[in-house]
Parts: structure tokens; C-alpha cells; sequence
């Protein structure tokens, strides 16, 4: 079992804060870039956040100053903290582990931002 597992999800308030996990079981967990997507109802999967094994970090515009990810090599986590959380954020997130013909995803946890 190779596939990343994500947990963290659920309802929140907007304004509220989630952090999303993503716990991979690969060994050399250090060599992956993580990415996190999102796909709302309807629309595409789109590209949230990414980190390189070098420590490099990408956001998509809409989360700027928001989202923070960050990973944990000697516990094969990665994690996506989400603050100031809007309704347009609901989605279902997706961690994913990619390096040279390696390309996991997991299941997908659902964040629903709603009053």
C-alpha cells in the first residue's frame, strides 16, 4: 500500500482554519515533491499548493497568504494549514507524491466551508 492517506478535512465556519495531513508509507519519503490539489463540484482539479524535496513552495493566487504547506520527512507527513478559510475553498483535497514515474494519490478528504 503506497497510496497517501489525507485526513483533516470537514466542516468549518468561513474564517475557520483546517489543516490538512497527508501521511505516505514510501520509504524515502524526502526524494518527493507533495502537491495538494482541490476539486470542487463541477469544476476541475486544480493545483493548491506544492513543496520540493528541496523545500521549494508553490500556491496557487486564490490561497496566498493563506494556505501553508509544510512537510515532516522523518515521519513521512506532509501537512496543508488553511486559514481564513472562504466558501469557495470547499473541495475535495488531494495529496499527491511524484518523483521520476512515481505518481500517488490518495483518497481525497472533503473540506466544506459553509455558514
Amino acid at each position: 500500500q503506497v497510496q497517501p492517506v489525507e485526513s483533516g478535512g470537514g466542516l468549518v465556519q468561513p474564517g475557520g482554519s483546517l489543516r490538512l495531513s497527508c501521511a505516505a508509507s514510501r520509504t524515502a519519503f524526502s526524494i518527493y515533491g507533495i502537491y495538494w490539489y482541490r476539486q470542487a463540484p463541477g469544476k476541475q482539479r486544480e493545483l493548491v499548493s506544492s513543496i520540493s524535496n528541496k523545500g521549494d513552495q508553490f500556491y496557487t493566487d486564490s490561497v496566498k497568504g493563506r494556505f501553508r504547506i509544510s512537510r515532516d520527512n522523518a515521519r513521512n507527513m506532509a501537512y496543508l494549514q488553511m486559514n481564513s478559510l472562504k466558501p469557495e475553498d470547499t473541495a475535495v483535497y488531494y495529496c499527491n507524491l511524484k518523483h521520476f514515474g512515481v505518481d500517488d494519490w490518495g483518497q481525497g478528504t472533503q473540506v466544506t466551508v459553509s455558514s
